[in-house]
């Protein structure tokens, strides 16, 4: 293309003086004629000063489109861009007219640089208002008064309601929100419009996503006269606010009724004030909801122990602990404190739970006395008595004191028990509990050792005459006649007497030693007290036991074997039975195993005798399930000593090979504190036990010192509930509330629970309806001998 060089004008015309840019030009792009203030504007431009070809200094879209428009011959009108940046950019607007004759374009051009730049930055501030509106977290639309159109709406208003910031605009307010919608918000916006006054509102709406909150703002936007002409749309989600308030409602409703229906005390309070509190805590101190409310928490407390709670108040930790609290008539409600922190109605504030301790604290008082105490006399028993004599024996040692230990035996007392029952025993033994312990000063200290044992430690004592003193006063006491059923009966005792440090230095010792004596006492003719004298005891005891008779027991055959039935709580189906040695003597006719077994673990007899009893056991197993009676399995004590003897495992195993017996036929008996020694050893004999089909029964629980946290780790199957706590059920409170925890923790651990001593119709009702599995007693039958218990299996079968 040729453009053509500026024809240079010497001198005012017509042409100059026209009020702009005026130029005519050829349609290839030839410049014909140009006024001045064409060429004043061509040459301030880059490129154009000089006689620069002024087509040269359009930007290159606008020389295209220029050529283009003038090919065409036609009047046209293109807005033309001078330099190579928008910054430098010089717009002008030209007009052209095509001239037929003489074949030519006459084009006016105006300067348009300023309004476009205004236009640009209008474009550039609307752009950034846009942006600005989709990027603020709310929803932003603008309707026109006149035909409530959308004139304008945000990217997230227009995707709340299913369009885009496009499509939305001209749409109605009811095609945007829905009909239905637009009739429920009418009346707002009618507000907006008639009364020129802002309107808010909330509006639930259901979405894809679920149910959403809004709050809606509309302001009126007034024209110049004061007339609506718009109205400006402001929506915020208050959807979380909304959730959260629900939550919140919901909790209290839920926290309400807990505190309705809790058993157990719950108060508010904020700042150490009460703010409220359910029926039970009211009940436990015994005030309305009125007399408490607003009152402080520390004037519920008792004196000492404000300063601890007042600490838990003021530090606001989450804890829990026990207190104190008086009740309104003054009287002290031991109690556990729950506290923990939370919103209520908004305000943050301290919930306690206040849990009654007082029954805990009782059941905890009567399992220590149980675990310390003979459940017959009230005594303290064998463990606590060891506990006493070892602390007693450190102090004498360190003060180099002396102490006196009687060793009680009482005479002949199983005829009592054999003659008047068990009953009348029990009330003998009672009563002498109670003149011994009259019979002594406050410092003693009486135990009940065993059955018919009863030991007596002295502390510092001054002579040994003080000693013997005392001793005869003692079986003096005892003697008396004790009414019994209408008819006096007495008993006399035998007494042992050991001092420190002279007869022991340990309590094992001075306890053996003391034996020694009261057995002394007993072969020079009973009814008196001997002291320790090491020179006459080994003869004077051996004669007294009767060693000889019992190690010959075994030989002559006088041991024979009673069985106890047990039967199911829930049916009465005989489940087993438990297998009772018995002796009887040549001379002293049927001896029960109190009578001996005692001795015969003293003299190393137990063995051979124990496993006399539980081969006899296997045998008569066998026997029965060959008869079909189904008497399985047979229950067998086993002592400490034939449990921790070497081999005892194998020679069970051996036992039963040689008799051909499965080893599900019998079970073992252990007490507690057998399972409690060497526990690694004892563990590993259960379960080769275990191994062997036998089950293993924990006899006599409740009365040991067995750990629960151990016991749950053995291969056990059974726990028998000791005979003390089933014989006062189900009247007395603290029997009653351990006999459940047993059965409860034998429930829990998968074992079976079993109760012994079950006389009466009332304690098998009590034990069965509280799950106890099995039952054995008196009630069901005395111990029989073989063929008396063959006989009343099939009695009883025959009966079902």
């Amino acid at each position: 293309m040729n453009a053509a060089r500026l024809p240079l004008v010497d001198e005012p015309t017509l042409w100059d003086a026209l009020p702009g840019m005026a130029l005519r030009l050829s349609d290839t792009g030839q410049t014909l004629q140009v006024n001045r203030a064409f060429t004043d504007f061509i040459r301030s431009q880059p490129g154009g000063r000089g006689g620069s070809l002024w087509l040269d200094a359009l930007a290159s879209e606008s020389r295209a489109a220029l050529l283009d428009a003038l090919a065409q011959r036609r009047d046209f009108r293109l807005q033309l861009r001078f330099a190579t940046n928008e910054s430098d950019a010089r717009w002008v607007d030209c007009t052209a007219k095509w001239l037929a004759p003489p074949g030519q374009f006459l084009c006016l051009w105006h300067d348009v640089t300023n309004a476009r730049q205004s236009e640009l930055s209008a474009r550039a501030r609307a752009e950034l208002l846009t942006l600005l509106a989709d990027s603020v977290p709310a929803l932003i639309a603008y309707y026109d008064a006149s035909n409530f159109a959308c004139v304008f709406a945000n990217s997230r208003y227009a995707a709340m309601f299913g369009w885009d910031g496009q499509s939305i605009v001209g749409h109605t307010v009811a095609e945007v929100i829905g009909e239905d919608a637009a009739r429920e918000i009418q009346p707002q916006v009618d507000r907006v419009l008639d009364e020129r006054l802002a309107a808010t509102y909330e509006r639930e709406l259901s979405t894809r996503e679920g149910k959403r909150w809004i709050e809606v703002n509309l302001l009126p936007h007034l024209g110049e006269h004061g007339a609506p002409v718009g109205c400006f749309v402001l929506i915020s989600d208050i959807t979380k606010h909304r959730m959260a308030e629900i939550a919140a409602r919901e909790s209290e409703e839920r926290l309400a009724k807990f505190m309705q229906a809790s058993a157990e005390g719950i108060v508010f309070h904020k700042d150490g004030f009460i703010t409220d509190a359910n029926p039970p805590l009211c009940q436990l101190v015994g005030y309305t909801l009125d007399e408490i409310m607003g009152r402080k928490t520390l004037e519920f407390i008792a004196p000492d122990h404000v300063a601890k709670v007042a600490s838990v108040i003021a530090s606001g930790q989450e804890t829990a602990y026990e207190s104190v609290v008086i009740d309104k008539q003054g009287q002290r409600i031991p109690v556990e404190f729950i506290v923990r922190t939370m919103l209520r109605n908004g305000e943050r504030m301290r919930m306690t739970i206040v849990r009654d301790l007082r029954d805990r604290h009782a059941a905890q008082a009567r399992i220590h006395h149980l675990a310390h105490h003979d459940t017959l006399t009230g005594l303290p028993n064998r463990a606590s008595f060891m506990e006493h004599l070892e602390h007693l024996i450190a102090g004498a040692r360190v003060g180099g004191s002396q102490l006196a230990l009687l060793f009680i035996d009482l005479d002949h007392f199983k005829r009592v028990n054999d003659s008047l029952g068990h009953l009348v025993g029990d009330t003998l033994l009672r009563t002498v509990a109670a003149r011994i312990t009259v019979s002594l000063r406050a410092t003693d200290i009486v135990a009940r050792f065993g059955g018919d044992e009863f030991m007596v430690l002295l502390p510092a004592f001054a002579q040994r005459a003080d000693v013997e003193e005392v001793a005869q006063k003692l079986l003096q006491a005892i003697e008396a006649p004790v009414n019994a059923e209408g008819r006096p009966i007495s008993v006399t005792a035998s007494a042992g007497v050991a001092l420190f440090p002279s007869d022991g230095e340990s309590s094992q010792e001075m306890i053996k030693h003391a034996d020694t004596a009261m057995y002394l006492a007993k072969a020079r003719g009973r009814a008196q007290h001997c002291f320790f004298d090491p020179a006459m005891a080994s003869s004077a005891y051996a004669a007294l036991v009767m060693e000889g008779e019992l190690a010959h027991a075994l030989e002559r055959d006088e041991f024979e074997l009673h069985f106890q039935p047990q039967v199911s709580a829930r049916d009465g189906s005989i489940v087993g039975a438990e297998a009772l040695i018995r002796w009887r003597h040549p001379a002293r006719g049927l001896l029960p195993p109190s009578d001996f077994i005692a001795l015969a673990e003293q003299q190393r007899l137990m063995l051979p005798i124990g496993q006399w009893v539980l081969r006899e056991s296997v045998r008569c197993a066998i026997r029965w399930h060959a008869m079909g009676l189904a008497v399985a399995p047979v229950a067998v004590n086993l002592s400490t000593m034939q449990f921790q003897s070497r081999g005892f495992v194998e020679s069970v195993a051996q036992l039963l090979k040689e008799e051909g017996a499965d080893g599900r036929l019998i079970e073992l008996e252990l007490t507690e504190r057998m399972l409690m020694e060497d526990l690694p050893e004892v563990t590993a004999k259960l379960n080769q036990l275990a191994a062997l089909g036998i089950r293993v029964s924990v006899d006599d629980f409740g009365t040991g010192y067995s750990s629960l946290g151990h016991l749950k780790e053995l291969p056990i199957d059974k726990m028998k509930i000791d005979g003390s706590f089933v014989k006062d059920l189900p009247g007395e409170r603290g029997s009653a509330a351990i006999t459940r925890a047993i059965i409860q923790m034998a429930r829990s651990l998968g074992i079976t629970a079993i109760a012994e001593g079950v006389e009466t119709e009332a304690q098998r009702s009590f034990l069965a309806l509280n799950g106890c599995d099995e039952l054995q007693g008196d009630l069901i039958s005395k111990p029989l001998d073989a063929a008396a218990f063959e006989a009343w299996v099939v009695a009883r079968r025959s009966l079902r």
